[in-house]
């Protein structure tokens, strides 16, 4: 079997082994693929692997011997999965590898806004402890989050180990989500959108991009929550209105935001919430801890060889 990976450096920058690959077939590994390359580097490959190029009916058409494609990735929107059901192609996925570490980013993002801990030790190390007249100082608003409410916008599994943490820190948690289960109610108390917005300090995204979600952070909504809450965005980019957004952070409405995920990535230069006030950002890593890498591509190596056994695992076509 010929086995095309078509944009590995994200999944394996150098510090993971293709080998699991390398056991089931003839792999070719492309750290990036130009849209135009993409084509060209599986014709006549039997297997693709994608991140994040695109593989939609034009590019099947022109590989009809495509059987297999593996999204290294949980989101699968990059493939037109309906084009290649119609040929036969079974599309995988690698779902829930991730879950500790973005939960994980939530709360990096959401300390580093309540104690700013990076630009203090920036401080220290400029000397400014040195020079102190006092044995400690600060430069920002100190802010705990035991007593504060978190509102969870999503409540998966993702969303459950946010909470999970939050309910360690002493927050009281609330959620939205479009279903309700025992173990979500064990975990917050389910209310509306409005309410949750009404109530909360801060609120974490964890829903999926779909034309419901999209844009579900935008000046209407914003207008309903508490003065100077938090924004915490680990899921998609496209949940938020990044121009409203950037409206509240300087009105003051919003307190701070920590983003992880923007609309489009990499960020454009004119993105209006580059340089926007109290936006901390990390440049989508929540997902990318090494531990994470080493389960997403061990999965993804166990769909390959169940799908060449014929009992494919983690398929959505």
């Amino acid at each position: 079997m010929k086995i095309v990976v078509l944009d590995g450096h994200a999944l394996n920058p150098g510090d993971l082994s293709w080998r699991g690959f390398e056991e089931l077939g003839s792999c070719e590994v492309y750290d990036r693929t130009a849209a135009d390359e993409t084509v060209r580097r599986i014709a006549g490959a039997e297997a693709a692997l994608t991140n994040k190029t695109v593989i939609d009916a034009a590019v099947l058409d022109a590989c009809p011997g495509l059987r297999y494609i593996g999204v290294l990735a949980t989101g699968y929107n990059v493939v037109d999965v309906a084009a290649a059901r119609e040929r036969g192609i079974t599309v995988t996925n690698v779902p829930g590898y991730s879950t500790a570490s973005v939960a994980q980013m939530v709360f990096a993002l959401l300390l580093e806004i309540c104690l700013h801990a990076g630009a203090h030790s920036d401080a220290v190390q400029a000397g400014r402890w040195v020079t102190s007249e006092d044995y400690c100082f600060w430069d920002y608003p100190l802010l705990d989050l035991a007593g504060k409410t978190l509102g969870i916008i999503g409540l998966g599994t993702i969303g459950k180990a946010a909470a999970r943490i939050a309910r360690a820190f002493g927050m009281t948690v609330l959620a939205h989500s479009r279903s309700e289960n025992a173990e979500g109610r064990s975990l917050a108390s389910y209310v509306t959108l409005d309410e949750l917005l009404a109530r909360s300090d801060v609120i974490s995204l964890h829903c999926p991009a779909s034309p419901e979600t999209e844009g579900i952070i935008n000046k209407n909504t914003l207008a309903k929550t508490r003065e100077g809450v938090i924004i915490i965005n680990t899921s998609r980019g496209t949940l938020i209105v990044e121009k409203d957004l950037a409206a509240a952070l300087e009105s003051g409405r919003v307190y701070a935001a920590g983003l992880d995920v923007i609309s489009a990535e990499p960020m454009r230069a004119d993105n209006p919430l580059r340089g926007a006030k109290n936006c901390v950002f990390t440049p989508h890593i929540a997902w990318a801890t090494e531990d994470s890498r080493k389960r997403l591509m061990e999965t993804a190596v166990r769909n390959l060889r169940e799908f060449i056994q014929g009992r494919p695992v983690n398929a959505v076509t």
